[in-house]
């Protein structure tokens, strides 16, 4: 009988501790890795990684599958990309707790905040459960190709306790407050590894609505941390524009005092911010460093918009001609726009704006004619891209106006163009500020959103981003002054420091008694694919993928879920119930 599963040979293994890289092979039996370095023996399964490297599974602290974790099993387009684990309930939307009169109110706010299609949603989620350790139950019963954790939501918590009464800026009373800590409480002991909520403006339901947690108030954020810290783990998510007025960083730094628990929030670059990113940073340093475990989540490129016909938005959205088809099948769509008279008529009309927010004019004008910050994707697309690729420069370049130049782009091939637009982390026009932040103890790789935004952005591919473009491609250049990071370090973020945030020491790093969560990848083949938009999910509901090439296999508790980025339908992984102690690695001993 062989003596182990699986065997990894003669990889280059980047452990996810940030120590330098190694040659060597990987052991496995049980799901576990029990030996790293020269193994003897045999195997039932052996994988020649020779020039390969060899990494932990990544571990995505920000995603936002759940619903689609309640039907699907390979959990794509995270799971393309080299994670095996994933954590969603960000932002404060979810789907447990859930009173049945309750589930359409909150499918309107998980498409109003992430852009998932609500007619998705509707079809494919079943709603076995009203409570929230119910809705673990449910999650439990699915075998997926990865693991999957998750938050308890503030907007649907709100939502069970206040029923009716939830509108913007709805005050709970003590009572309300107490019963809201009670299910917080509740969901964490029977497994949530955390409490989100979002305190954005942006985010708003399908109706217009802002968010629940949007107008709470501190001390209803700090009753409901209490209530993960008497169940002695968790982490509190947020999302929030940070206003002055508000003093987040106050209650922040008080909470994770009082209850030992860390707190983690979005942490963007935006022109729409009252605190500058610096100030973000210094203001969280300063709680930091009177007691407090305050944990800033970066992005690791651009955050913004892909544009495209068929896609949630484009520049051409408010014209009258666009708004007289926008709801024709695509294939009379597009007889239409490839139409030099339909084309012509839509060039010469204004933007109408009357049925659009308000509040939301700037972003909108930004999208409609933010030339000089929306970029063209093509097929080797540079995601830190230089001026001189921005829609402007290349119309300039071509002598014609701006908005031919981008209707042409989103009429490239058959109609599928796409048109890149950073609004957030880009306002410098490169990535440069990221690379201190990546090299911080306090701030971890995030924010990829998989799952989300379905219409707009693919940010799943994030760790081969960061793989791809921060560790090998990244050079100094005319509208840049940085420069690459190391591999050890990325595979350190992407892996040990996101589990550890989050209390799962069971992954992250290669060594005996870790889980057999594992990458073979070949660094030097590596590349992100274009965009598509695909109509797969339930009800034919719309959503953007990337692939990669270079990812060997994928490998998931042992099991191997991916070869040559295609899934071989084995489905070990599951659901994480609380943090995973070390103390499951003397099992491999």
């Amino acid at each position: 009988m062989p003596a182990f599963d699986l065997i990894i040979r003669n990889g280059t293994i980047v452990d996810g501790t940030g120590t330098e890289r190694f040659t060597g092979d990987v052991a496995i039996r049980d799901g576990l890795i029990v030996q790293v370095g020269p193994v003897d023996g045999d195997a039932t399964e052996e994988i020649d990684a020779a020039g390969k490297i060899v990494t932990p599974g990544f571990v995505d602290i920000h995603t936002h599958y759940d619903g689609q974790a309640t039907w699907d099993q390979e959990m794509a387009p995270s799971s393309w990309h080299g994670v095996t684990t994933v954590i969603m309930g960000n932002c404060g939307v979810g789907f447990a707790p859930a009173q049945p009169d309750r589930h359409e109110w909150l499918i309107g706010l998980m498409e109003g905040v992430e852009d998932i299609p609500g007619t998705a949603l509707a079809e494919g989620i079943t709603w076995e459960w009203e409570t929230f350790p119910e809705y673990l139950d449910a999650l439990e019963k699915l075998p997926r190709s990865i693991d999957v954790g998750t938050h308890v939501p503030h907007g649907a918590v709100r939502a069970y306790v206040l029923g009716d009464r939830e509108k913007p800026g709805a005050v709970p009373t003590e009572d309300d407050i107490a019963a809201m800590g009670r299910i917080v409480e509740e969901g964490v002991r029977a497994g949530a590894l955390g409490f989100s909520t979002s305190r954005t403006v942006i985010h708003k339901s399908v109706d217009g609505e802002l968010v629940p947690g949007t107008t709470a108030t501190p001390e209803e954020l700090v009753a409901i941390g209490r209530a993960m810290g008497r169940a002695g783990h968790g982490v509190f998510e947020m999302a929030s524009d940070l206003n002055r007025e508000w003093n987040e960083f106050d209650w922040m730094g008080r909470l994770s005092r009082e209850t030992g628990l860390p707190v983690t929030f979005a942490a963007l670059q935006s022109i729409a911010k009252e605190l500058p990113l610096e100030e973000q940073i210094a203001t969280m340093r300063a709680e930091n460093d009177n007691g407090a475990n305050i944990v800033a989540q970066i992005a690791l490129r651009g955050n913004g918009i892909i544009m495209a016909w068929r896609g949630t938005v484009h520049p051409f959205r408010f014209r009258p001609s666009w708004q007289a088809i926008m709801d024709l099948p695509w294939e009379e769509q597009k007889a239409k726009l490839l139409d030099p008279a339909f084309k012509a008529r839509l060039l010469s009309e204004a933007n109408d704006f009357s049925g659009a927010p308000q509040d939301m004019l700037g972003l909108l004008m930004i999208v409609v004619a933010g030339w000089t910050m929306q970029f063209e994707m093509d097929e080797d697309f540079d995601y830190e891209p230089a001026p001189e690729a921005s829609v402007q420069a290349r119309a300039a370049a071509a002598g014609m106006s701006c908005e031919e130049y981008a209707y042409d782009m989103l009429c490239r091939d058959d109609g599928a163009g796409f048109i890149y637009l950073p609004i957030l982390n880009y306002a410098d026009g490169n990535l440069d500020f990221l690379e201190a932040l990546q090299q911080a103890e306090d701030t971890v790789n995030s924010l990829s959103d998989g799952g989300a935004h379905c219409g707009t952005i693919c940010d799943a591919a994030s760790p081969t981003f960061m793989l791809q473009h921060w560790v090998r491609d990244r050079r100094q250049a005319d509208h840049r002054s940085g420069g690459r990071i190391a591999l050890e370090h990325a595979i350190k973020r992407q892996c040990a420091d996101t589990a550890r945030l989050y209390g799962l020491e069971d992954r992250g790093v290669i060594a005996p008694g870790y889980l057999a969560d594992l990458n073979v990848i070949d660094l030097d083949q590596l590349k992100l694919g274009k965009p598509w938009l695909a109509f797969d999910l339930p009800a034919g509901g719309k959503r953007l993928l990337q692939k990669a090439e270079g990812y060997v296999a994928t490998i998931k508790g042992g099991v191997v879920t991916f070869r040559d980025g295609k899934w071989t339908g084995a489905t070990p992984g599951g659901l994480i119930r609380g943090p995973q102690r070390a103390a499951m690695l003397e099992a491999a001993e």
